[in-house]
């Protein structure tokens, strides 16, 4: 239980692998906030965890909306103490060719996937510098180092979310806050589910372990990197992808 008595926030923690992040931060003690634009889902699936024995709550954010996040952070404080973990997971994907992709697509997943990491960051590391100690993990993608056709987009947002990530783990170092990235590859989760059959084997074939990854994987190394196990690592981004990118 060694996140015990800690408070974490994880945005798009209603379902897939933000849902498995939360469970497995619950495992080790911390008390965790379900962040979701479907406030329905988040509280399900709090309602799950405590069920099950564990601590949580849910809290409707949209993530791109800078006075929502501002108040979502502000009600954290008044109702329990400052956030000392935040996940930023919350991500959408709108594919399509870069020649054809509407601007109104860029736009949204920007400002999602890294506008709304920005700004969850901003408030967090706010209250975080205050209590000199905190972790941030922000979740890219293994599209953000390599690329991917058909998601210019996200690709970029995910890309950002790396730069952000350095930027911000050097600016807050000194105040006892770690921030890293995790880069997941192909994982088991409802997005990849819809692939075909043979597509599905295509994408295994490019990776060396030959399957794809199980959302416990990434949440695992997310609760390592909030942990005083990771207490000397900051700007780094943890691939969890197989092999699939060395």
């Amino acid at each position: 239980m060694e996140l015990q008595d800690k408070i974490a926030l994880v945005t798009g923690g209603a379902q897939g692998i933000g849902k498995t992040i939360s469970e497995e931060l619950v495992r080790n003690g911390a008390h965790v906030i379900l962040g979701d634009v479907n406030l329905e889902g988040a509280q399900a699936t709090a309602d799950e965890i405590i069920k099950n024995g564990g601590s949580a709550s849910a809290v409707k954010i949209d993530v791109s909306n800078p006075e929502e996040v501002k108040q979502v952070f502000s009600s954290i404080l008044k109702d329990k103490k400052p956030v000392d973990i935040l996940v930023n997971n919350a991500g959408i994907t709108r594919d399509g060719l870069m020649i054809r992709m509407k601007e109104s697509d860029w736009d949204l997943v920007l400002n999602i996937n890294l506008k709304g990491s920005f700004l969850c960051s901003q408030q967090a590391a706010k209250q975080m510098m205050k209590q000199k100690s905190g972790a941030i993990v922000n979740i890219s993608s293994i599209v953000g180092v390599m690329g991917n056709g058909g998601q210019a987009n996200y690709s970029a947002s995910k890309a950002g979310v790396i730069g952000l990530t350095k930027t911000l783990a050097r600016e807050v170092a000194s105040r006892g806050i770690r921030v890293n990235a995790v880069a997941p590859g192909f994982i088991d989760t409802e997005m990849t589910r819809v692939l075909a059959e043979p597509v599905k084997q295509e994408l295994i074939k490019g990776i060396p372990m030959a399957k794809l990854g199980m959302p416990e994987d990434v949440a695992r190394c997310v609760a390592f990197l909030v942990s005083d196990r990771s207490s000397y690592i900051t700007g780094q981004v943890i691939n969890v992808n197989g092999g699939m990118l060395m």
